[in-house]
């Protein structure tokens, strides 16, 4: 073990599986390097667990191909018009009474299609992780990082003026259906990740010096004192690197969990009324459609010139998740069995929160809400365990807390189930899937432009008379 010209300390190659990824210098240049902990051979493993490499580059791909076959379902059912849009009529906004379901058929529908939108934005999060993690061994420095950053995030936001426009037939100038959104986080996401790069590199290097050194570490390869390397700096054993390294990642975590909770929290703090029907609002909204676009839903009808029903802000927890996801995927080589399993106890965990959120009324955009004959005869029950509709009615508009946890929770679970699956085997039977999940930009601008306009045909027949010509086609 040594040290550069430049202060960075060289490990060398630890003989056990990885701690953790992480990145820490005594400089303090722009470059983003990082503290290799080099995996456990798949040839050495041991032969009851497999290389879960393939199964996380499949599962992720399959997952999204699943969500752009739901989206593609529901988007036609509104093109078409084929029934109100939601599970309940006029449902799903924040602090909204309901009086009636929709048929069983669509709400059904519209249940399943409710995880496309947070799924998107959870894998995108992931993929920002597994993108810094690639591209900083590949030497990409922060300017070149943060410039791919910002040019997804305007590309995506001009595709989002593009469709907008060419939808409403100019009536709309900004017609935001959930691209805005993931530009803007996808954005955060990558800043995130740029910050805790540089952040966790300098923690660790912190707590190398300030922890204190364990016996074993000094027995084992003592630290040289000052004036004892070429260079006259210190070298501290590998384990104390480690050590440091990963106490380092474990906060930076932490943080980034706590950071996910708080951003999907404001969504109930940021309500007018808390998310109780019936009461008067706490506070009025910005009456700019400008400022309320990164926080509430806005407009509605196609008169409104702003039409944002994804406010970035309020879909940003999802995003963060998925950046906290990634980097404890990527700390290790991990088997398909740990990774199937931490999936499903993740899974297990987030459908907990939610089932707490029925019972104990936290969390939920929807109190008191539901005036269904259900709940008309009962009162003074708990709305959400009158009927199994009432239990999985969920605010999207924006997300609340109880849509968050079954939301992941499902997202878990499938990620679960998918990666149990042989990649061979994967890769055949969900091969359109997989086509549809790594092409996913051009499916969505394609798929809403062919259901739309030929939405817009058949809707224009059904208004003809019988002796019309359009009754030939």
């Amino acid at each position: 073990m040594k040290t550069t010209p430049e202060g960075t300390i060289e490990v060398p190659p630890q003989p056990g599986p990885a701690v953790q990824e992480t990145a820490f210098a005594a400089d303090t240049s722009a470059t983003l390097t990082v503290l290799e902990h080099e995996p456990l051979p798949d040839e050495i493993a041991p032969p009851t667990t497999t290389p879960a490499s393939a199964a996380r580059a499949l599962a992720p791909d399959i997952l999204r191909g699943l969500y752009m076959v739901l989206m593609a379902l529901d988007h036609n059912g509104m093109a078409l018009h084929s029934w109100p849009h939601g599970t309940a009529i006029d449902g799903e906004f924040d602090s909204t009474p309901v009086h009636k379901w929709n048929r069983p058929l669509a709400a059904t529908i519209r249940t399943l299609t409710h995880l496309c939108a947070p799924g998107f934005t959870f894998l995108l999060g992931m993929g920002v992780a597994y993108f810094g993690r690639s591209r900083t061994n590949l030497g990409w420095s922060a300017g070149q990082m943060m410039r791919h950053f910002v040019v997804r995030a305007v590309v995506l936001t001009m595709i989002t003026e593009v469709i907008g426009l060419t939808m409403t037939g100019g009536k709309v100038w900004f017609f935001n259906i959930v691209l805005f959104a993931l530009a803007v986080d996808y954005l955060l996401a990558g800043l995130l990740w740029m910050s805790v790069a540089r952040t966790e590199r300098g923690l660790g290097y912190l707590l190398l010096r300030v922890l204190p050194q364990k016996g074993e570490d000094e027995r084992r390869e003592p630290l040289l004192r000052e004036g004892g390397g070429e260079d006259g700096l210190d070298v501290a054993p590998d384990r104390a690197i480690i050590r440091a390294a990963d106490v380092s990642w474990h906060a930076h975590n932490a943080l980034l969990f706590g950071l996910a909770v708080v951003t999907i929290w404001w969504n109930i703090w940021l309500s007018p009324t808390g998310g109780y029907c019936g009461v008067e609002p706490r506070w009025e909204k910005p009456e700019s459609d400008w400022i309320q676009i990164w926080f509430w839903p806005v407009g509605g009808v196609i008169s409104d010139r702003v039409v944002s029903g994804f406010p970035p802000m309020a879909w940003l927890s999802f995003a963060i998740l998925g950046l906290l996801y990634g980097r404890i995927v990527l700390a290790r080589s991990w088997s398909t069995r740990a990774i199937n399993a931490g999936n499903a106890a993740v899974g297990a965990a987030f459908f907990s929160v939610f089932v707490l959120t029925r019972l104990l009324h936290f969390g939920n955009l929807s109190e008191g809400c539901l005036h269904m004959p259900e709940h008309l005869a009962h009162p003074e029950g708990n709305q959400y365990l009158q009927s199994a509709a009432s239990f999985f009615y969920l605010i999207k508009y924006p997300p609340d807390v109880a849509f968050w946890s079954l939301t992941m929770a499902v997202n878990f679970f499938l990620l679960a189930l998918f990666g149990s699956i042989p990649p061979r085997v994967a890769s055949q039977v969900f091969h359109v899937l997989l086509v549809y999940g790594t092409s996913a930009l051009f499916f969505y601008v394609a798929h809403i432009f062919v259901l739309f306009s030929t939405g817009a045909v058949m809707l224009a027949w059904r208004t003809k008379g019988p002796d019309s010509i359009w009754r030939f086609f």
